[in-house]
């Protein structure tokens, strides 16, 4: 394919001033310049003076809840019990598991039971995921249905992790694979090219006849948790593995762990105590976060390591420091100096998903207090320090958006509202450096994984301004593998 007459928008290099040509074969870019002479058998793609970036990547998704978030109550925005009890006394109606998510209670009033969901669901098993995705609200039904007696109000961490992969089994029989399909289509309408998915399942086991039947050619990097390591181990996998012969765009990607919690659960492990008490929770202990690092490196599988507390984070340091492992911190969303220092220096990924300051913002002071409010998301420091930024969603967290992403990350706060200390903030061409998988300027060499904007991402302005346009930049055309997968030219 030769693209016809592209802007290319500078990131690690100048771009030159006026339109070029761009060459793809097979899956890489293999030539660049102006008036390319068109090969025999070369489609032309006419650019029209049309932007050209690097595919983006959302290095961090749970696709299936994602994917399932039309057939889901939401909860997004309820500001109290009443409020949320309301909306899920409106859907309640049918048979079946009903589920919703997006619950927010850390300011609520009153705060979740058994006893109040009961109230309103009657008998229809019914299970409420958080916003932050690290707790379940379930009734009585749904209790019974998982096997699980005595409880009164939700489940938390490890507790609710146990039992989800059981209710995404139900939610897929229900959705079936065109949710998937649907899911991934609209990725690939906002410039997306690959996903890395930390869904609650053996991805690596159920991915292959997804990905077959929901036919929509994107990158797919899927993931084990340590319950399914042993089944990725003996199946003799590692990162990059491919997981089906005829499918080279599903691979294999890292052992996630969760090891700490979340800032409104009052679950994410903190070096100092929270206003309530209590410094969270560590899910995963030193020596066996040591221990699971170890296993994973010796089988080649990088490691994607959730840890948003400072007191996580320094945890997380000293295991990829003790093993000699690699991957990426997830999240790192309150952290010591000294430990942006360490990530820099063993060369991990800082994986951050910036919309969740958007959410995070007006409770952090709350529960962490304002000191360390004041260190929450520092992505410049991060950046400053040498530490390689992956951008990402935590999908259905946030919306699996990374123009989203880039304007949180750009100007942080919505719009018309002031910077949510905006010291910390990034330049655009950071942020969306971050979210190309550390490709720079497109040039020979790189995957054939583009996107064709209708405008120029880096247009200069002020940060609200510049995130403004983010948040509406029209993506006309993606390329995935050399192959058009959206096109609205």
């Amino acid at each position: 394919m030769l693209l016809r007459g592209v802007r290319l928008v500078g990131l690690d290099r100048p771009a030159p001033r006026h339109p070029v040509d761009v060459r793809l074969s097979g899956d890489r870019v293999v030539e660049v310049g102006t008036g390319l002479g068109v090969a025999a058998g070369e489609d032309v793609l006419a650019a029209s003076g049309r932007w050209l970036i690097p595919g983006l990547w959302d290095a961090h998704v749970h696709l299936g809840q994602w994917a399932r978030q039309g057939h889901r109550i939401d909860l997004a925005g309820a500001g109290s019990l009443a409020e949320a009890l309301a909306r899920v006394a409106g859907a309640v109606g049918g048979t079946g598991l009903l589920v919703g998510g997006g619950y927010r209670p850390a300011t609520w009033a009153e705060q979740p039971t058994v006893a109040a969901l009961d109230a309103v669901t009657g008998e229809r098993p019914v299970v409420l995921v958080s916003g932050d995705a690290h707790a379940g609200w379930l009734n009585s039904a749904a209790l019974r249905l998982l096997g699980l007696t005595g409880l009164d109000g939700p489940l938390t961490e490890a507790d609710w992790f146990a039992v989800l992969p059981a209710v995404l089994a139900v939610e897929d029989d229900q959705v079936g694979p065109q949710a998937y399909a649907a899911a991934l289509r609209a990725a690939a309408a906002l410039g997306v090219v690959g996903v890395c998915d930390y869904e609650f399942e053996p991805g690596f086991a159920v991915w292959p006849a997804r990905y077959a039947a929901a036919r929509v050619p994107l990158r797919v990097r899927t993931s084990t948790y340590p319950v399914d390591l042993p089944a990725a181990l003996a199946a003799g996998l590692h990162t990059g593995s491919l997981l089906a012969p005829d499918q080279p765009l599903l691979t294999m990607g890292s052992l996630k762990i969760i090891s700490d919690g979340s800032l409104n659960t009052r679950t994410a492990n903190c070096c100092e105590p929270y206003p309530t008490g209590g410094h969270g929770v560590q899910n995963v202990p030193a020596d066996e976060l040591v221990r699971l690092l170890a296993t994973a490196r010796a089988a080649g599988l990088e490691v994607a390591l959730h840890a948003i507390g400072d007191a996580a984070v320094a945890l997380a340091a000293e295991a990829f420091a003790a093993t000699g492992a690699g991957g990426s911190v997830e999240h790192a969303q309150l952290m010591r100096t000294a430990d942006v220092g360490r990530l820099a220096a063993l060369g991990l990924v800082a994986s951050v998903q910036p919309a969740h300051l958007l959410d995070d913002r007006a409770v952090t002071a709350a529960i962490w207090g304002e000191e360390r409010a004041a260190r929450s998301f520092p992505l410049r420091g991060l950046v400053d320090a040498g530490v390689r930024l992956a951008l990402g969603s935590d999908a259905p967290v946030a919306a699996l958006d990374p123009w989203l992403a880039m304007a949180a990350a750009v100007h942080r706060g919505d719009p018309g509202t002031a910077a949510w200390y905006p010291e910390h903030a990034l330049a655009a061409a950071e942020a969306l450096a971050a979210s190309t998988g550390g490709l720079g300027t497109v040039r020979p060499g790189h995957p054939a994984d583009l996107a064709l904007l209708d405008d120029d991402p880096l247009s200069p302005g002020e940060p609200a301004e510049i995130a403004r346009r983010l948040r509406g930049v029209h993506v006309a055309t993606t390329i995935v593998a050399g192959r058009i997968v959206h096109d609205e030219r």
